[in-house]
């Protein structure tokens, strides 16, 4: 026997060939545990293949499944007071903001855009759960506004999505103060007699449920969402009693009459399109990049 050829050479050629492997490959799914692909899930816009569970989706997935070819331009966003309260839990506010922002590569928890879906121009919020659950501070009073004012200088609808836990704690009072501000801008769109659309993601509770998540012209939710204002633990707690199944779920709502639609996430775009519109009386939306046929030209009256 060998020795050279038969244990080290293999062990040498293993070492040398042995590749890394990337470990954010495949994603379970919360719902059923099935195991996705990254590229099978990002290109059904992170709806399990399987069971059809929504999973978190960032604003910029979001947007580039949106608008057309996926292309938008950002909204500038005034910077708020980087800690108006000095406060304090376990860590400063500055620094959960220094990692949040690390963390997703985002400023704060609501991205702004403008473009086109179906060759509709459109203005475009979203919130960004990841961002410390997609608080609602100051910063995302001032992204709402600035995207209801864009709205209104563009004269365009207003689409925004939804996903926060509440409002800001680290903002105190501050943060309480963006939902009479949030409901003065769509106040402006409503007086401009512009569309104001929200599609509800999981989940939409506290204070943004209270304000601006429920004063849409049309009220969507994605299938599943949890929409309320008080949480279904924190009722049962109060009341001792327990809950009808699916309480607070975007369908218990629809069922009773607190939403309009409840659409999958990979059918949104083509039922935006179409709502909006229908909102802005302009003729349906001509499918794929070719121009509208023209009438066929009338057949030439036969001789007598």
């Amino acid at each position: 026997m060998n020795w050279i050829t038969n244990y080290v050479r293999p062990r040498i050629n293993s070492i040398f060939s042995r590749r890394e492997v990337p470990e954010n490959l495949w994603t379970k799914c919360d719902s059923c545990g099935t195991m996705l692909f990254h590229r099978e899930l990002s290109d059904n816009q992170n709806v399990c293949t399987s069971c059809g569970h929504h999973m978190a989706i960032t604003p910029r997935a979001r947007f580039a499944a949106l608008f057309d070819g996926g292309i938008f331009s950002e909204v500038a966003v005034p910077e708020p007071l980087t800690d108006p309260l000095q406060f304090r839990d376990q860590k400063k506010y500055p620094e959960r903001m220094k990692a949040a922002q690390k963390s997703t590569g985002e400023r704060d928890a609501m991205l702004v855009a403008t473009g086109e879906i179906g060759r509709t121009p459109i203005v475009a919020a979203a919130q960004d759960f990841s961002f410390m659950g997609g608080s609602m501070g100051m910063y995302v009073g001032n992204a709402i506004i600035a995207a209801a004012e864009e709205a209104v200088k563009l004269k365009r609808p207003l689409v925004l999505f939804s996903a926060a836990g509440g409002a800001r704690m680290q903002e105190g009072i501050l943060s309480l103060m963006q939902m009479p501000r949030s409901t003065v801008a769509i106040q402006m769109l409503k007086e401009a007699g512009l569309p104001y659309i929200v599609v509800l993601t999981h989940p939409t509770t506290g204070g943004v449920t209270a304000s601006y998540a429920m004063l849409g012209d049309v009220q969507i939710a994605e299938p599943g969402a949890l929409i309320c204002f008080a949480g279904p633990r924190v009722i049962e707690q109060t009341i001792r009693e327990k809950l009808p199944e699916g309480f607070q779920r975007a369908e218990y709502l629809l069922d009773h009459g607190m939403l309009d639609r409840v659409t999958p996430r990979t059918r949104l775009r083509e039922e935006l399109i179409t709502i909006i519109r229908m909102l802005l009386r302009q003729t349906p939306a001509v499918r794929g990049d070719l121009p509208a046929p023209e009438a066929a030209p009338a057949a030439p009256a036969s001789a007598t």
